[in-house]
């Protein structure tokens, strides 16, 4: 125990360090935020802070930066660029039918500035010219869509 007395420091950097590893295994930021709060303990240990509130001032380091700097780091690494690829991010896009779509004879849409073939996702439903749709799913090189507003309105 005397040793741990005569180096807390060198305590306090070796917490740091195990924190510091085992964040590579979790990768959820929050055993690096201990580490910081471990480094927080060990400058007062420098400074020659009493142990009692070398424990409190790490504790508030690791406390803070899991509640201020935590969310936003983590906000940064897991979110990202739109990832939809292809057609795929033609889905949920606006479109115009250019002619005529039912669920006998696929018609034609202008989707993103392309023509593409087209069938209604109610198999009821005719879709005319002009008409302004939204594109549900995509199958193949075919949008299947559904008309945006209702006739009359």
């Amino acid at each position: 125990m005397d040793w741990f007395g005569d180096h807390v420091w060198q305590t306090w950097l070796g917490v740091a360090f195990v924190l510091g590893v085992l964040e590579l295994f979790s990768l959820d930021l929050i055993l690096i935020m201990l580490a910081m709060g471990a480094l927080v303990g060990m400058v007062a240990a420098l400074l020659g802070v009493p142990v009692v509130l070398q424990v409190i001032l790490a504790a508030v380091a690791a406390l803070a930066a899991l509640a201020l700097a935590r969310p936003s780091i983590a906000r940064r690494m897991h979110g990202g660029p739109e990832l939809a690829l292809g057609h795929g991010k033609l889905v949920g896009q606006r479109g115009v039918v250019t002619q005529q779509v039912t669920a006998l004879n696929a018609g034609r849409i202008k989707l993103a500035g392309e023509i593409w073939s087209a069938v209604p996702l109610d198999e009821t439903v005719t879709i005319e010219p002009g008409e302004p749709v939204e594109v549900i799913e995509i199958r193949g090189a075919t949008a299947v869509v559904y008309p945006i507003s209702t006739p009359g309105v």
